[in-house]
């Protein structure tokens, strides 16, 4: 009897997953690849000759040159980049690659390797449609992210990962829709913001890939913003002001590095790296940022003395540097995020909360001194 009713449950089990495997296998073939590499990418501060991997963001020369290999990984992350295109399909899949398969104690997988997608409002706003999340346990994700939609011609924007790379990216669509370019320049691509920084730069530690605050500046700025921000590694390296420098007619400079540099690399690096950018772009603002007052520096006198220390190096500097060239700007820390305390994973990384309460901050002063009034930007 026993023997009958084991016999019989592996039947049930077998047969569950026969179903199974047969919807997996009819709903695949109700999907229609497309791969990403033909569609516009945004973020880019190098042009593709020079990476072996379209979704890099340094040259494959800097990957183990700067400072021993230390961009090597981060170098390869896809922060801030994004992918845009248009399509009619009621429902989209996204099977990607991730190359380091990065896992950490305080960022949701959804941030470090999830995809957000995203799309354009009839009023030139962008809307949130639904994240792609990733695998945990596998390199490789294939991913629904819609379904259900009215099958109409939407412009999409598809942001991807933030702590970790992509190296083949596919969208998948209903098999007779249509798929194409996107059909206007919204984000705008002329005249780029370029970002650089940190962790927080990079999107540390948003719960998806949207959220970063240079992901939420494009969307409400509609003016694309390139993230060169490196984790742990913002060190004034002259390899990547050089990067900047060669970026096509930028039209903002942002400088966000106080967090990862000691003293002595403000004292000797800062206005080297300053002046490598401005000699290619003399007439570009810039606009430096402070060190973020964080709530646990309320409590921690040796930190909180570093913090206010660095800041004042890097203010002196600026002060240098404002006296000798015009069109330059400067961001205190004076309430980046509140005063409930509450905008941080760690007490150093913002949550989405954090990355919200940023981006307030800092649109008013990117559009006052980098956007003129006439400017798409302003939907």
């Amino acid at each position: 009897m026993l023997n009958n009713l084991y016999n019989m449950n592996m039947k049930k089990i077998f047969a569950s997953l026969l179903l199974a495997a047969c919807a997996l296998s009819s709903q695949a073939a109700d999907i229609r690849w497309h791969s990403a590499d033909s569609l516009p990418l945004l973020g880019k501060a190098v042009d593709d000759a020079v990476t072996s991997m379209r979704y890099q963001r340094i040259p494959d020369s800097l990957l183990q040159t700067v400072r021993g290999g230390a961009l090597a990984g981060l170098g390869r992350n896809s922060a801030g980049m994004s992918i845009r295109f248009a399509s009619d399909s009621p429902l989209f899949s996204v099977k990607w690659h991730s190359p380091f398969k990065v896992l950490m104690n305080h960022q949701a997988p959804t941030g470090t390797r999830g995809l957000d997608l995203y799309t354009l409002m009839p009023d030139g706003r962008w809307t949130f449609v639904n994240s792609a999340r990733p695998d945990v346990n596998n390199a490789s994700t294939t991913a629904s992210v819609i379904t259900n939609m009215e099958p109409v011609m939407r412009e999409y924007l598809l942001f991807l990962p933030l702590y970790d790379g992509v190296d083949s990216l596919y969208i998948g669509t209903a098999p007779d829709a249509v798929l194409r370019q996107p059909s206007g320049n919204l984000p705008s691509t002329d005249k780029p913001i370029v970002m650089y920084g940190t962790s927080l730069l990079q999107g540390g530690c948003a719960s998806r890939a949207g959220m970063a605050h240079t992901n939420i500046l494009e969307r409400r700025l509609n003016r694309e913003v390139v993230n060169l921000g490196f984790s742990g590694n913002g060190q004034l390296d002259l390899e990547i002001a050089r990067v900047i420098a060669a970026v096509p007619d930028p039209g903002l400079i942002v400088l966000d590095f106080v967090p990862n540099v000691s003293d002595e690399q403000i004292d000797t690096l800062m206005i080297p790296f300053f002046e490598i950018i401005r000699s290619a772009h003399p007439d570009v603002p810039f606009l430096f940022i402070e060190d973020p007052f964080f709530s646990f520096l309320r409590f921690d006198k040796i930190n909180r003395d570093k913090v206010n220390r660095k800041n004042a190096m890097m203010k002196e500097r600026f002060e240098i540097l404002a006296a000798k060239y015009d069109n330059l700007h400067y961001l205190a820390n004076d309430n980046f995020s509140g005063n409930d305390h509450e905008q941080t994973v760690d007490g150093l990384h913002y949550t989405d909360l954090g990355f919200l309460r940023f981006a307030d901050l800092l649109e008013p002063y990117i559009r006052r001194i980098a956007l003129p009034v006439n400017d798409n930007s302003k939907k």
